[in-house]
């Protein structure tokens, strides 16, 4: 394997490398199959799907207590490796994690927010997604052909279902925490309602209990833009030439949702890509057109069509209080560990109003939870960005947790 990096080196662009004090250092992912035919996992769609391998990475210690577990839940586009150095990425063709590491790595690692010195972290890749974990790009046994549009429709709650399935193998009794954010964020609550004898507390950020409207709505277009694309073919493109029009074009709608007004007008407001002046044409003028372009076209080198289908519906789905007849304090109303909901001011696809919802719904319970809106100009990705004003609020909810 060519090493990518320079490990005697500390600190580059902002990342800690290998040879950091602060950093995991090379990781490698662990597989395992957690549903096989004797033993299928049910899916909220009727399913009982069958075989399920699982990509997962960890970090630090287990105590000798199984006490000090921490399960980081990723968001939509994101993986099992969230923090360190892929020592497997030419292996397992994955050269954009060449330069650079996990993709929670400022928050995981020794002195951390999520400290490795302290804390047992896992990560998993999540049923439906193109990372390890099984998923419609890989083969159906049944037909020996990919699964593409024949792959059950999965859930949050199908999510979490397997997330203890991995709990179970690694043989820890009870999390100390689960945190995510975004689509993780949801899976994180998820984890508080349906298994709360499980975990001991939850970190829930820039989440709510549910998708508004406006985000079903960019959803869809962008399903809409895949579905449309002439090389889907029903889904069934893997022999061929995938659909990269229109999960590009999926991309740029939805990193359109991450970003704040203010945010986007600091970054390119109405800049012109050669000069001041326009020059009449009906390609990329503006700064913000090309960047866009280079979000979509990096995506689509790295993820499936198939996949985000799936995932974009299982975030559509996602009602935290479904199953308690649309009554959120009833669906509250069996958390018994502590909750961190952290909020971002600018984030307007899961608006500070709507998680406050979900703190206000504990409270009504006379439960434990603790609601922070930080100031952010970064929007909905303020919660991957956010890490001086994060840390602190993390760090010392987990040292409370762990007493």
């Amino acid at each position: 394997m060519t090493d990518p990096l320079n490990a005697s080196l500390e600190k580059k662009n902002g990342y800690d490398y290998p040879g950091s004090p602060r950093s995991v250092g090379w990781t490698r992912p662990g597989r395992v199959l957690l549903a096989d035919r004797t033993n299928p996992l049910p899916l909220d769609c009727g399913d009982s799907f069958y075989p399920v391998t699982v990509e997962y990475e960890t970090y630090g210690r287990l105590s000798p207590a199984k006490d000090n577990a921490v399960f980081i839940i990723h968001a939509l586009s994101g993986d099992a490796h969230a923090a360190g150095w892929d020592a497997d990425w030419e292996k397992d063709n994955r050269p954009w994690r060449r330069d650079r590491p996990g993709w929670w790595d400022h928050m995981i690692g020794p002195g951390k927010a999520f400290d490795t010195d302290r804390y047992f972290v896992i990560c998993a890749n999540m049923l439906g997604s193109c990372y390890g974990t099984t998923g419609p790009w890989e083969i159906n046994p049944a037909s020996g052909k990919p699964y593409a549009l024949s792959f059950p429709v999965v859930t949050v709650e199908d999510w979490v279902r397997l997330q203890v399935r991995l709990q179970d193998y690694l043989e820890i009794d009870r999390l100390l925490a689960v945190a995510g954010g975004s689509l993780g964020g949801q899976q994180a609550l998820a984890w508080a309602i349906n298994y709360p004898h499980r975990i001991r507390s939850a970190i829930v950020l820039a989440a709510s209990a549910r998708l508004g409207a406006q985000g079903l709505a960019f959803n869809a277009v962008g399903r809409q833009a895949i579905m449309n694309d002439p090389f889907f073919r029903d889904g069934n493109y893997y022999e061929g030439k995938p659909p990269a029009g229109g999960l590009e074009l999926a991309r740029k709608l939805g990193h359109i949702t991450y970003l704040s007004n203010r945010s986007m007008e600091g970054k390119f407001g109405r800049r012109f890509q050669n000069g001041s002046k326009p020059c009449y044409r009906l390609d990329q003028e503006f700064s913000v057109e090309s960047y866009l372009e280079h979000q979509g076209r990096s995506f689509v080198q790295r993820f499936d069509a198939n996949s985000y289908l799936y995932m974009t519906r299982a975030m559509d789905y996602y009602d935290a209080a479904g199953a308690a007849g649309g009554d959120l304090n009833k669906a509250c109303a069996g958390i018994g560990g502590d909750l961190l909901l952290i909020a971002y001011s600018s984030d307007w696809l899961y608006p500070p109003r709507e998680t406050r919802t979900i703190a206000r719904a504990m409270l009504a319970n006379n439960r434990p939870v603790s609601f922070i809106e930080i100031p952010s100009d970064y929007g909905h990705d303020a919660f991957l960005l956010e890490t001086d004003q994060t840390t602190p609020l993390i760090e010392s909810f987990l040292k409370r947790c762990n007493r």
